[in-house]
């Protein structure tokens, strides 16, 4: 446990180019300003922490730093009236790893407003099994159900479904009462998805296998689509008459290869999602959807619980996609 003094924290550290992660233990004066002091209890491990710890991709804008996207916790102390001693909180996004030190410590001073409210039928160990992954896949399924998507039409589509994205947007659908189709290279995890909801698994090749043809048959009614890429292509070539994807993810590549007619000619839509900097109202809403929409059980089958000194390995398995479902990370 943290005291008042010092804290536990795994650091980033940058030498001759190349990231060093360590676990170091640091004076409670050296976090960076904020509104609330945090003690924090769990985080997890998103793509984006993979990135940062390992050093690949420009993900970590000063050094040094303390990694970690997500934080679930105990507020300790509190300069704003929206928090008090006592009250339990969840801190995704808002640049925490990247330009703020983050949730891989034992505490964490962050402003007032990146907080919300742990709601109610959650615990702080279940809101980091969820994360910035599940937080993400709420949104996504917010934007498709405020584009006109609802139980009963045409399949949904989920692509990178083993990843912790894609598993928490296929349970989330499922548990809705949408034909959830699971798109990935893991045929041997079929089970694992099958489990949390998915009537079909999908081999990720037949959406990422390129086309000279701007457009087939229109199967899906909608999609989550967490790769991107040569997947997305795939995607807009196959989408039905006035859908709409909700791009949340670029596993697979930031570039994009299409043509203009499948939003010409099908009006398909493409739903950008921005978990990072969602306004507070729109994140105390998707958080209180997870709290109802996903079943605990769905959650419990796809968690996995490290320690802080298990994360640089992790780091890399994530990044080569060897990881499925959820870490949750026991900070103290």
């Amino acid at each position: 446990m943290a005291d008042k003094e010092t804290f536990t924290a795994l650091v980033l550290d940058q030498e001759d180019g190349a990231v060093r992660a360590t676990i170091q233990n640091l004076p409670t004066d050296a976090l960076p300003e904020g509104d609330v002091l945090v003690s924090v209890a769990y985080s997890s491990l998103n793509y984006k922490d993979g990135l940062a710890v390992t050093g690949r991709g420009k993900v970590v804008r000063a050094y040094p730093m303390v990694p970690g996207v997500d934080l679930a916790g105990t507020v300790q102390e509190s300069r704003s009236s929206l928090w008090k001693p006592g009250d339990q909180v969840i801190g995704t996004g808002w640049g925490m790893g990247e330009r703020h030190w983050g949730g891989y410590a034992q505490l964490a001073r962050v402003k007032a407003d990146w907080l919300v409210p742990l709601p109610e039928g959650l615990t702080l160990e279940q809101a980091m099994a969820l994360g910035t992954a599940g937080f993400t896949a709420m949104l996504s399924v917010m934007a498709l159900e405020e584009h006109g998507l609802a139980p009963g039409d045409r399949e949904v589509v989920v692509t990178g479904a083993t990843g912790g994205l894609g598993s928490v947007a296929v349970a989330i659908l499922a548990n809705l009462g949408y034909n959830v189709v699971g798109s990935t290279g893991k045929s041997e995890l079929a089970g694992y998805l099958k489990n949390l909801g998915a009537r079909e698994i999908l081999d990720r090749s037949v959406l990422s296998a390129p086309s000279d043809r701007p457009l087939e048959s229109g199967r899906w009614g909608g999609a989550v689509d967490t790769v991107g890429g040569d997947t997305l292509a795939g995607l807009l070539r196959t989408m039905a008459q006035g859908s709409a994807i909700a791009a949340c993810g670029n596993a697979g590549g930031n570039e994009l290869h299409t043509t203009v007619l499948p939003f010409i000619l099908r009006g398909v839509s493409v739903l950008g999602i921005d978990s990072n900097y969602c306004p507070a109202e729109r994140r105390r809403a998707a958080w209180d959807r997870l709290a109802r929409d996903l079943p605990g059980d769905a959650l419990q089958r796809m968690v996995h619980r490290v320690s802080l000194r298990d994360v640089p390995a992790l780091s890399q398995d994530i990044l080569k996609g060897e990881l499925q479902g959820r870490v949750v990370v026991d900070i103290q």
